[in-house]
């Protein structure tokens, strides 16, 4: 006689250690259900979360309260329709094409090379400390076209800000930080944005000043909410990316050597890390109506959490998907940056991440400059480091051992 578990409690210390045999149990037992500490309804079949991710019926109305709080205004992620249409392209040419190419692949190239140096010649280092977590804050700050100088204040807050998104225990003083940096931000930003809409440079801050369509223009409260959420988001899932792929590729030894001698394997060693621990574990929806499903019924008006992670790894979709394989048939590299990926973590459909040909340039020049400077690295004790988080997921350590490159 089988047994059936109990379903899993998405707040307990043991998925917070170890969230995927939680999952599993999930999609066996409980693709539909709905989770009191969190008052939420979980999916967690990809099938699901893909159709929560693209049908209209689930909206983003939950970021009404999610989100807006924390960034000072509303974003592009809780708009819909041409309002969110006429947004997204107002932002949208600063994160792909030629302007992500020619004006952009400098600045991140120099923040790359710049934090490298600082630990060049060692033969320790923890690359989240040191690299991972440094690296996409710092080039936000200078896409922006801000002050270099305040790299380690863009930091905190973006540190203040992550920390607000994931504090599902909502603990008050971590609430109060997020929204304290917020504000900050948002008064550190106000003057700028006046100066750039008086005399507009090159940057990514006098491009969402001065742009315009169809009338639209943002306004001051758009451009801090925006670069709130840039800096949160953007910083975030890169930040977690770096790491997650190199403990992965760390973890199997022929993969990274692969990638070290072939350099156009990279992409895919980001995408499967993104397909098999993705910094982004879950995603909030609200229904608009009653959602019928197989499994159940999500009523109208009910918050749904997508949960990225039991989706990307769901053995419907994915041959072995809980084994780390770049060389995988059945995630396809040249749409794993795109609206088409055939994974989850970026999200699919109109809300696809904007930053998304952002982050896999980040990564790639990151990985190979890291490949480039260290012609070898391990876990500095040997074991690979655990991942940490819930609602984001990544390691907090990640201490290597470095063989520093000649010359």
């Amino acid at each position: 006689m089988t047994v059936v578990p109990e379903p899993p409690d998405i707040l307990s210390p043991q998925f917070a250690a170890d969230p995927y045999p939680a999952y599993r149990v999930l999609r066996e037992h409980y693709p539909v259900v709905f989770h009191e500490g969190t008052a939420s309804w979980l999916l967690s079949r990809y099938d699901d979360v893909e159709r929560a991710f693209r049908d209209p019926v689930f909206t983003t109305d939950n970021y009404d309260w999610q989100l807006e709080p924390v960034h000072g205004g509303r974003t592009i992620v809780q708009m819909s329709g041409r309002e969110h249409a006429v947004h997204r392209a107002l932002v949208a040419p600063a994160f792909r094409g030629r302007e992500l190419r020619e004006k952009f692949l400098p600045v991140i190239e120099r923040n790359a090379r710049e934090l490298i140096d600082r630990f060049r010649d060692a033969r320790r280092a923890d690359l989240v400390d040191e690299f991972a977590t440094r690296f996409p804050v710092n080039v936000i700050v200078d896409m922006l076209g801000l002050d270099r100088t305040e790299h380690d204040r863009f930091h905190a807050w973006y540190a203040a800000v992550v920390g607000f998104f994931a504090n599902l225990s909502q603990d008050p003083e971590v609430a109060e930080a997020g929204m304290r940096a917020s504000r900050e931000l948002a008064a550190y930003l106000l003057p700028v944005i006046h100066r750039r809409r008086d005399e507009p440079g090159t940057d990514l801050l006098s491009s969402l000043c001065t742009a315009e369509i169809d009338g639209t223009v943002m306004t001051d409260q758009d451009i801090t909410s925006f670069v709130s959420l840039l800096l949160s988001a953007g910083g975030e899932t890169t930040d977690k990316a770096i790491a997650g792929m190199f403990r992965n590729l760390l973890a199997h030894p022929d993969q990274l050597e692969a990638v070290r001698a072939d350099r156009s394997l990279v992409p895919a060693a980001f995408a499967e890390s993104l397909r098999f621990t993705p910094p982004l574990q879950m995603i909030m929806r609200q229904t608009a109506e009653d959602v019928p499903l197989d499994g159940g019924t999500i009523p109208a008006g009910a918050t749904v959490t997508c949960l990225i992670g039991a989706a990307n790894r769901d053995g419907t979709h994915y041959a072995r998907p809980d084994t780390f394989d770049i060389h995988r048939a059945d995630l396809t590299t040249a749409n794993a940056f795109s609206a088409a990926a055939d994974h989850l973590a970026f999200a699919l459909g109109r809300h696809f991440c904007v930053g998304a040909l952002l982050a896999k340039t980040e990564v790639e020049v990151g990985a190979n400059q890291l490949l480039d400077a260290f012609t070898e690295m391990d876990f500095a004790d040997g074991t690979p480091a655990a991942d940490a988080g819930v609602f984001v997921r990544g390691p907090l350590r990640l201490d290597l051992s470095l063989t520093p490159a000649a010359g």
